[in-house]
């Protein structure tokens, strides 16, 4: 009697489970439904990563902006309202000691033009003054008014041009960080989709959960009326009651992953961890006519780590210049032709005035470094070897991973259809086998097998198809190239120019 009440329990408690799990999977009031577009645009605009790649992106082109004004002509404005020295020298002409004091107050207005094309600077100054002057020698007190207008030219020779080489690098530096934020949402991109079918394959799993479950329990059922009628040993029902309790098990375990599962994707992508989502996937098998050859020819034509590379090897170029340029032979041109004039009065300051033309040429000319230049030379020429040869190693590297890629798919296509044949086996084979339990010629530990056997084929063709989407992805992340509709992704909401 005791191990009949027992039995009447558990009977009682498993006859209520899938009402209740079927309750508890039902989605929430207020539940958001996320498709794999909804996710990207949540995280190309909540990713903490990307928020990083637009700045920096901002920053490098505001710092070209600010270069390429530089180059423009410059206006500026330096007064001196009053300047007052008063000093005891000592004259050796005369063998005597002199005090003077000299009151000037002045203003100087420029307008500086840098010469891209020659690295040189071109100048237009005038300076207007007064100035009140008192010597002791003589008691002499000179007021006078003062004006100098020129025109100047400095002009580097025998050396590199240094404006346009730092003006070709800050837009390299742009390049460079519009390339690492298209990289940046690409990865993005295949970080949120691996997320969104990992949740995506939990969910299947809770669903192949309840599907064994409902099977479990319709065993039970069975067995339970043949008990009662007295058609088998009541430790047939024990048995069926530990499979439904383990069924039980496995989805409460699954439950528990996917709710995980969904925190680290709302995490990922920038949600709220509290607000409720359900993944909606479309995992239907189209395959497409992939081309390795084309896929190869798109990744090298169009793959962003390629022009970084370049990039690497125009900067050591670039260094390379730079090197060359220490303790090299220089020179400098300094041309400048001004108009001087002074007067007591303040409209007679040019009533005679003086031109003041200069010319200057200086020469640099290193005699002996010690092979310092040399051997700097010889560590930037390895440089840009290294540099040339990353670039030839990451052409391989492209090659190679586009053609697993395709292996790849070639391989998971055939899995999925043999995956498909194993499911439709396994429910013809658990259908056969169940009614072979309803017959008696089965036991519930065998029926068991089978339903095993049918959920673990469920699985393997979910995941199949899974794999197969994610491989899609890498083959157009790898190529740049979208071959579901013939196009590049870079003339997408992905190039980093948008």
């Amino acid at each position: 009697m005791k191990i009949s009440h027992q039995i009447g329990k558990i009977i009682r408690a498993l006859l209520l489970l899938p009402v209740y799990y079927s309750l508890s999977l039902l989605p929430a009031f207020g539940q958001r439904v996320l498709t794999l577009a909804e996710s990207l645009e949540i995280a190309k605009s909540n990713s903490p990563d990307i928020k990083r790649s637009i700045l920096n992106l901002e920053s490098n082109r505001k710092t070209l902006d600010a270069q390429q004004a530089s180059l423009k002509s410059r206006f500026s404005l330096e007064i001196t309202p009053f300047d007052f020295n008063r000093r005891r020298v000592f004259d050796e002409f005369f063998s005597t000691w002199n005090t003077s004091e000299d009151y000037n107050s002045s203003g100087t207005f420029s307008v500086i033009q840098p010469i891209t094309k020659t690295d040189g600077t071109l100048s237009l100054n005038n300076t207007f003054g007064y100035r009140d002057n008192f010597s002791e020698f003589q008691d002499m007190r000179t007021k006078t008014y003062y004006n100098n207008l020129y025109l100047q030219l400095d002009q580097p020779i025998f050396t590199y041009n240094r404006t346009t080489l730092q003006l070709k690098e800050l837009e390299l530096n742009l390049e460079n960080a519009q390339i690492s934020h298209s990289i940046q949402l690409l990865n993005l991109e295949k970080n949120v989709t691996q997320g969104f079918y990992d949740v995506y394959q939990q969910q299947n799993t809770v669903q192949i959960a309840m599907d064994e479950l409902e099977n479990q329990q319709t065993s039970f059922d069975i067995t339970k009326n043949k008990v009662e009628a007295g058609l088998l040993a009541k430790e047939e029902l024990y048995q069926a009651a530990l499979n439904l309790a383990s069924s039980k098990s496995t989805l409460q375990n699954q439950q528990v992953t996917l709710e995980n599962s969904r925190d680290n994707f709302k995490v990922m992508i920038g949600m709220s961890i509290y607000e409720d989502i359900n993944i909606l996937a479309d995992v239907s098998l189209s395959p497409y006519q992939i081309d390795l050859q084309e896929a190869i020819e798109h990744a090298l034509e169009q793959r962003q780590e390629l022009r970084q590379r370049e990039i690497d090897i125009e900067r050591s170029q670039f260094e390379l210049i730079r090197t060359n340029a220490q303790n090299e032979f220089k020179g400098n041109i300094a041309l400048s032709m001004s108009i001087f004039g002074d007067d007591t009065k303040f409209s007679e300051v040019y009533e005679s005035p003086t031109n003041n033309p200069r010319v200057a040429v200086s020469f640099n000319i290193p005699l002996w470094d010690w092979g310092e230049k040399r051997a700097r030379m010889a560590a930037s020429r390895a440089n840009l070897e290294v540099s040339k040869v990353d670039l030839a190693d990451q052409k391989n590297d492209i090659i190679i991973n586009i053609r697993q890629v395709y292996r790849s798919l070639q391989n998971l296509e055939t899995q999925i259809d043999i995956a498909r044949q194993n499911v439709k086996n396994a429910e013809l084979t658990y259908e056969i086998n169940l009614e072979r339990y309803q017959n008696g010629d089965l036991t519930s530990m065998d029926l068991n097998q089978f339903q095993i056997q049918l959920s673990d084929k469920k699985m393997a063709l979910s995941n199949a198809l899974i794999s197969y989407k994610l491989e899609l992805l890498n083959l157009k992340i790898q190529s740049l190239w979208d071959f579901e509709t013939q196009q590049s992704i870079l003339n997408t909401s992905f190039s980093p120019n948008k």
